[in-house]
Formats: structure tokens, sequence, C-alpha cells
């Protein structure tokens, strides 16, 4: 028993490492959509159209990914993904040397399939490291470790990505021919390092895996059976409910930066004592800073919250019934998003900020009361949830959208939307402790 719970300890560590390097990319990527954005001049929806590559994926991958991992069994098909991953960080490199959008677009797509793969596998796999009663916590306990890296990604990307002033089509037209060769290679060095080193990170990683053993998880006999698995209210449900917080927690985490500038905060920040001190904890000089910069620095604290309210949710639904934290965080999201569509100034950016904490909670807790009941058809329940991740492909170009026909105010109303639902959902699901259930764990070896 000893040597089994060993075993569990093991696997989950090593899962938990996957969660922190999947949300570390995630939100690295957005930093890379205020540059591109700028680069090729884009409106705010063709920017979002990077959004729409990455989380499409999602959509397209996950289902077929469900049967991919039971023919090749889980571990290989973690392998695989963090393969497919380190692939699509490596087109990045190409994209930038030859500065091609539709390139940038396909790495993103690439990347997030190989995530996409990973989440199929690891959530289900976590919900059963243990007793179902804590499969919530335990699911949340993971995502906080994958909001570690949603948090440090924003100031790795305001160090490596958004450090620098990006020049104009004009501006770049004035150049004489060295100059602009010299400023074309700068531009793609500025992108190409930091993911040539997640790639070799991630290759790392898949080598670590190769060694590692890892318990098999979950009767997957019946993978191809989706019909039956639609048929739980909880999943089907569910699956919305995860569409929507993806695409808002998303649309938020990608525009803050643009809504911040748009809100002049730059110079709001530069001239308050308090926040010039916090900005300049990540940059020596601001009066030299790029203003994205210094604004995709705060975006940290978007993702620092969430990654705060996963630890703190791994705690609470622990102790209390999972849906009803979630209708106690939602309705808290519906408050703050209010809250800066009808304000200004500090209190509209700090309200943005703060939505992250209540995001927190939401991934892991509609996950687990989805596919709580499923029993054998849990793989094919996180083939579903998973594949709703594609909200992030469709929201935030249609936040986008309404931007550019309107404002960021006005926009904000698609993701009290978003919340609502969520509210609305953890008020349906009744949430009662599962009975231990056949997708105990088989402590055999893949």
């Amino acid at each position: 028993m000893t040597n089994s719970n060993s075993k569990y300890t093991s696997a989950f560590a090593l899962l938990t490492s996957l969660f922190f390097m999947w949300g570390l990319l995630t939100v690295l990527v957005d930093s890379l959509v205020p540059r591109v954005k700028d680069i090729f001049e884009l409106t705010y929806f063709q920017a979002g159209l990077a959004q729409f590559a990455f989380f499409g994926a999602f959509g397209l991958v996950c289902i077929p990914a469900g049967a991919f991992l039971n023919r090749i069994g889980y571990k290989k098909g973690i392998m695989v993904g963090l393969g497919i991953m380190g692939a699509g960080c490596l087109l990045f490199l190409p994209a930038a040397s030859m500065r091609l959008f539709s390139l940038f677009l396909l790495g993103y797509f690439v990347l997030a399939s190989g995530i996409a793969i990973l989440q199929v596998a690891a959530n289900p796999y976590v919900t059963v490291l243990g007793d179902p009663k804590n499969a919530s916590s335990r699911l949340n306990l993971s995502q906080a470790f994958n909001s570690l890296g949603t948090t440090l990604a924003p100031h790795l990307g305001a160090l490596f990505i958004l450090s620098d002033h990006i020049l104009k089509e004009d501006e770049i037209k004035a150049l004489d021919e060295g100059a602009r060769q010299a400023y074309f290679s700068l531009e793609a060095s500025t992108i190409q390092m930091p993911f040539l080193i997640l790639a070799g990170a991630l290759l790392l990683l898949a080598g670590i895996v190769l060694m590692v053993g890892l318990p098999k998880v979950l009767n997957t006999a019946a993978t191809s059976n989706y019909g039956k698995a639609f048929k739980n209210k909880k999943l089907s449900l569910g699956a919305i409910g995860i569409f929507l917080y993806v695409g808002a927690e998303v649309a938020v985490g990608t525009y803050a930066v643009n809504y911040f500038l748009e809100m002049n905060m730059v110079e709001a920040i530069q001239q308050n004592e308090l926040m010039s001190w916090i900005a300049s904890l990540y940059h020596s000089d601001l009066s030299t800073t790029e203003p994205k910069a210094i604004l995709a620095s705060f975006v940290t604290l978007y993702w620092g919250g969430a990654m705060l309210g996963r630890f703190i949710g791994s705690y609470l639904t622990n102790q209390f019934r999972p849906n009803k934290v979630l209708s106690v965080f939602a309705f808290l999201a519906i408050a703050f998003t209010a809250t800066t569509m009808l304000t200004n100034g500090f209190l509209a950016f700090w309200s943005v900020l703060a939505i992250g904490f209540f995001n927190s909670i939401m991934f892991p807790t509609i996950f687990s009361i989805a596919i709580e009941d499923l029993g054998d058809l849990k793989p094919q329940g996180s083939g579903v949830l998973c594949t709703a991740i594609a909200g992030g492909a469709f929201i935030p170009p249609l936040f986008g959208f309404i931007t550019d026909i309107s404002s960021f105010k006005i926009a904000f109303t698609l993701i009290l939307l978003c919340y609502g639902y969520i509210w609305f959902y953890g008020k349906l699901s009744s949430k009662k402790s599962p009975a231990p259930d056949s997708t105990s764990i088989n402590p055999s070896q893949q």
C-alpha cells in the first residue's frame, strides 16, 4: 500500500510539472499578441486570430486525442504531446525571421495541439489519483501550479518580448537597408530565444517522462462511446461552462495591456508613488521602458491572483461543496467585471486584475463536477471538456470585434455574460460526494 501511495505521489508531482509548463506557454503566447499586433499593424480582431489559432486546436484535437491515448497509452501520449509542443515552439523561429503572420498562426496551432493532448490525459488522471471525494481539491492544487506558470509568463514576456520599442511601418521604411535588416534581426531574436529555450525544456521533460514509471489510470475500453457520455447533463452543461470560462479568461488576459493603454494607465502609474514603486520592481527606469512592458508587468497580478485563488480553492473545495464555492467565485467575478465597465482609472484597473483571482477555481471545479458521475466514461468526458477549451478561440476575437466597433467597456458585456452562465451552472449542479467507483487506479505500469 505504501509503495502504491508512493507511485501516486510521484505521478502527481510529474503531472503537476506538466500543468506548470502548459500554463507558462499558454500565457507567454499572450505576450506575443500585442507585439505581433504592432509588427504587422493588425486590428484588434486580427490580433485575436492568434488566440483563434491557438485555442481552435483544442476544438479539433481533443476528441481524437482521447482515441489516440487509448491506442498508445497515457505515458507515450504525454511524450508525444510534449514533442509536439516543442515543435510548435521551434516554428516561432522561422516565423520571426521571415516575418510571416501565417507561420506564427501555424506555430500557435501546433503548440496548442500538443497542450491539448496533455490536457486530455492529465486532468482526469489527477482526479483519480486518490479519494474521489477530494477530486476537485486535488485538481485545484495541480491547477494552482498551472497558474504559477501563467503568473511567471507575463513577467518573462515583459522582460524578453515586450521590452523594446517596435517601429511603425513608415519608420521602418525610413531606415537604410543595413539598419532595416539589423532591426529585423533584433526583432527576430527577441522572439526566438525564449521559445528556443522552452523547446529544449519540453524535450528534457519528455525524457524524464520516458524514464519514470506512471500508474495506469482509468478503464479506456469504451473510449469511442461519446454519445453515452453526452447524455450526462452535468457534462454537457459543464462543457458550455468550460467554453465560456476559458474564453472570458483568455480575452481579459489578452487584451488587458491594450485596455490599460486606452485608459492612459502608464501615465497614471508614473504619477502615483505606490504604483511607480510596484512597476520599479520589474523595470529600473520607467521613463525609458516600453509602455506595453510596464503594463504587462501588472498583468502578472491577474495570473498571480488565479494561482493564489487555486491554492485557496483547493482548501475551500475540500471543506465545502465545490458547486457552492464555484457560485460564489462566479458572482464576485461578475461584480468586478461590472465595476471595470462602470468606472475609470485605478478602480477600473484593479477590478480587471481582481477578476483573475475569481477565475482561479472555475476550470478545475467545473471539470471535476462535470465528470464525477461518469464512471468508466471519464476519458470521454475529459475529451469533451478539453474540446470546450476552444472557447479561447472564439470569445477573444469576438471581444476584439466588439471593441473595434464600440469600446472596451461595451465589450466587457460579453465577459459578464460568460460569468453569468458559470454562476448558473454552480447553482444548478447539486454536488454530492461521489462514491468510489471503477475509475480507481490500477497500480500496474504503462
